[in-house]
């Protein structure tokens, strides 16, 4: 599994009094934004669900999840948390990210070094590709297909060949910013868990610079988690665009939670 490194990823942003535990050494700068929240909803979640990926398609809610033996793609019912509809992968592969690209989705794996394509409706394996390194986390617009692989580098793949075409390089106020994992698209800004972390990086896709920092501690404390799993972190990223709803949740985690986004307002 992911090793956590914490050493590696944690700082501190000031704020008055306020002190988020963000994503890279020395990474805070007063400059960039940072935001709070205030929970809209919640619904039940999956507690063996180790979240990789989460998105919305046509409204619908899908997942991936990870870990030998248990990795999956899964159609989830929002309100109640069931599954829908479910395709395991084959027992050698750890899965990992997931996202739509057109009438596809699309899965990572974590070592092994290739994708799956399935498709959306059936779930049936349409095709694999390969990549070198890890798959961490994936995204897609109309236009491009985003991937993290635990580095400060997210690739952007050509959505039909699914064939890296260039990387942007992230970073906070020229400080670069690592174990970028679960990503999705948010109008227009890059969302990205910082693994092992409950905090969220807004990046802007075209420079690769972080424009704001999303701060959740406190969403569902360690000790509500329901788990002593030290894995059982915050990752997971859904968008839903016709409602304008953000939705997270967590490896493991009993609860979604749908949120809203509030600026820190800087003494």
């Amino acid at each position: 599994m992911k090793t956590l490194k914490t050493s590696q990823i944690l700082a501190s942003i000031a704020l008055g009094c306020t002190v988020l535990a963000a994503a890279a050494p020395q990474a805070a700068q007063a400059a960039i934004p940072v935001y709070r929240y205030v929970v809209k909803n919640t619904y039940p979640h999956d507690t063996g669900a180790f979240t990789e990926g989460l998105f919305f398609r046509e409204g619908q809610l899908y997942e991936s999840t990870g870990q030998k033996g248990h990795s999956s793609l899964r159609k989830v019912d929002l309100k109640t948390g069931r599954v829908l509809q479910k395709k395991e992968l084959a027992p050698e592969f750890f899965g990992e990210g997931t996202t739509a690209v057109g009438a596809n989705i699309v899965n990572l794996t974590w070592q092994s070094n290739v994708g799956f394509i399935f498709d959306a409706k059936t779930f049936a394996l349409k095709g694999r590709f390969n990549y070198k390194g890890e798959g961490w986390g994936l995204a897609s617009d109309a236009n491009h297909v985003y991937m993290s692989d635990g580095s400060a580098d997210i690739r952007i793949l050509d959505p039909k060949t699914l064939e890296e075409q260039r990387r942007i390089h992230v970073t906070a106020d020229g400080k670069p910013i690592t174990q970028l994992n679960e990503l999705e698209l948010v109008e227009g800004q890059l969302f990205a868990n910082v693994w092992g972390t409950d905090v969220i990086a807004r990046i802007d896709p075209d420079s690769g610079n972080v424009v704001g920092w999303i701060d959740l501690t406190g969403l569902l404390p360690p000790d509500q988690r329901g788990t002593t799993n030290v894995d059982a972190v915050l990752n997971g990223i859904a968008y839903e665009p016709k409602g304008r709803k953000l939705y997270v949740t967590g490896k493991l985690w009993p609860k979604l939670f749908e949120i809203e986004l509030i600026q820190v307002q800087r003494p």
